[in-house]
């Protein structure tokens, strides 16, 4: 018996010890998955557009799926706070930083100290200025402005008076938006009659910034034919003043981004376009691009890209630019239904409901 209860005893302790060896080494399997997993950290400049939510939400579904972790911050315009952001993210060891730039001009020594670090830096969207990131990606902002242009240039074939309300002058893309419209508005037809600069893509500050130029314009007795607007939140409060003034629908409104609200003013005939940015293709090739890049990975040629080059920003950037796309009530279907960026019964919301 006593026999018995020893044998016993030895296979228990056997099995324990097992079970401590099998535990210990998937404790050590599960920190050797960590250490090899890429780790990115992304700092968005704001959430109050529609459009970052959108990026936000595919950047995060591709990395993970390409087995990184994303921690996501939100600076709600806050430079400073941003800047707090990159340094946690710089004191975490992160793999990769992503950045939607607060300020492109205020950020160039915390990349820098990033890059000290051997952590990989992406300018997403907007360039950092003054610094050397490991890579820009965007839509290329310079034509984007050019199809606003076109498309003012080809409702109001006689000319007119433009009003601009661009984006901005802290976010490098709007400077880049502005260049494209006026080379491609450069005409004695077409007068650019007022020009301002919201001071950030806050509602507040949008609404601000219209109704400033409905007043400047109205007290000089000026005509507006037509009002281009850094981004479709301000076509929103461009639309919301010329109703007020009741002539929505009688000037030509152009904005970007295709936010659903703006889709449909567009088939209701109260803005004449928006320009549509693959969001959906710009935010996997970042994720993409930075899971390659830790890697040390080729980025290659990714997705339908307009430019596959080197930009100057005081530094030579590695630059990938996406082609953007015109979207009017002529191709909203093919472009920005059939594409599934928004549902059809959604766009066409108020046009079903009015019948």
């Amino acid at each position: 018996m006593k026999r018995k209860v020893a044998a016993l005893l030895v296979i228990c302790m056997l099995g324990t010890l097992s079970g401590c060896a099998s535990s210990e080494k998937e404790s050590q399997l599960t920190k050797d998955e960590k250490e090899a997993e890429v780790r990115i950290g992304i700092t968005f400049d704001t959430f109050v557009l529609e459009r970052w939510i959108r990026d936000r939400d595919v950047f995060v579904s591709t990395a993970e799926k390409l087995g990184a972790s994303v921690d996501v911050q939100n600076a709600n315009g806050d430079v400073d706070k941003q800047r707090e952001q990159i340094k946690r993210f710089i004191e975490e060891k992160m793999d990769a930083i992503v950045i939607v730039a607060v300020n492109c001009y205020q950020l160039s020594d915390v990349v820098r100290e990033a890059r000290n670090a051997d952590i990989k830096v992406i300018s997403y969207d907007r360039l950092i200025q003054n610094a050397k990131t490991d890579l820009y990606v965007t839509v290329d902002n310079e034509i984007v402005g050019q199809k606003m242009a076109a498309n003012i240039r080809e409702c109001l074939p006689d000319g007119g008076n433009v009003v601009m309300i661009c984006g901005p002058k802290e976010d490098s893309n709007s400077l880049d938006v502005a260049n494209g419209f006026e080379r491609e508005l450069k005409d004695d037809k077409w007068q650019i009659i007022y020009k301002s600069n919201v001071q950030s893509w806050t509602p507040e500050n949008g609404f601000k910034a219209v109704n400033e130029a409905f007043d400047t314009v109205s007290d000089s007795d000026a005509n507006i034919d037509a009002v281009m607007c850094g981004n479709d939140g301000l076509a929103g409060y461009a639309f919301r003043a010329l109703s007020e003034r009741q002539m929505a629908g009688k000037v030509i409104v152009v904005g970007q981004d295709a936010d659903l609200e703006a889709c449909q003013r567009i088939v209701e005939g109260t803005q004449s376009m928006t320009v549509f940015k693959p969001i959906d293709e710009l935010a996997k090739m970042a994720a993409e691009c930075a899971v390659k890049l830790v890697k040390g990975e080729d980025i290659g040629m990714i997705g339908e890209i307009a430019n596959n080059k080197t930009i100057e920003n005081g530094s030579t950037v590695m630059y990938r630019g996406l082609l953007p796309i015109s979207v009017t009530k002529e191709n909203m279907d093919s472009v920005i239904i059939d594409s599934g960026f928004h549902v059809k019964e959604e766009v066409y919301l108020n046009m079903t409901a009015n019948q």
